[in-house]
């Protein structure tokens, strides 16, 4: 799994090959299907890590009694969890392997972390579904605007407190 991170790290998720892995990790190309049957399903490996990661992120953040400012630290660490790492932001957030599906025990991952983001947004009384993906979008957003116009810099991720209090100060309901 390091060697296929780094790789992707390198070149990006398209230039995951079994045979530069392979190379990578010092075995076989065909030791690399004794352990993984097709590409796709080191692809599915590498989504259940990233999600896992990700779901340990939400989880070591504090909660508080100020639902506001819990929902910031949230989108704080989603936005820092996604532009510090780009290759791992486009396989769970993006969709960008044609022909990659994660598995339902890979996906069910990131869904327990959408999970934690909507009783977010319910503490700040945020119910509907449709808000949720609002919210969404603008976190994503900014992090689509950092990684493609700005990588290393922060002129998006800056954004993202005026951004919270903007969407709550629409969609929160007292």
């Amino acid at each position: 799994m390091a060697a296929a991170w780094e790789l992707v790290r390198e070149d990006g998720l398209a230039a995951l090959s079994l045979r530069e892995l392979a190379r990578r990790a010092g075995i076989t190309t065909p030791t690399v299907y004794a352990y993984f049957e097709s590409k796709n399903a080191i692809f599915d490996a590498m989504f259940a890590e990233a999600a896992r990661a990700f779901v340990e992120v939400k989880a070591a953040l504090p909660v508080t009694d100020d639902p506001a400012r819990d929902l910031l630290a949230d989108a704080e660490a989603f936005v820092r969890f996604c532009v510090e790492d780009v290759p791992r932001y486009q396989l769970l957030f993006q969709r960008s392997v044609p022909g990659f599906t994660p598995s339902p025990e890979s996906y069910e991952l990131a869904v327990s972390a959408l999970a934690n983001t909507r009783e977010l947004l319910a503490r700040n009384g945020v119910h509907d579904p449709k808000y949720l993906d609002i919210w969404t979008a603008i976190t994503t957003g900014l992090v689509d605007q950092q990684v493609s116009n700005e990588p290393g810099g922060d002129r998006w991720t800056r954004l993202v407190e005026d951004v919270t209090q903007m969407f709550l100060a629409r969609y929160a309901k007292a």
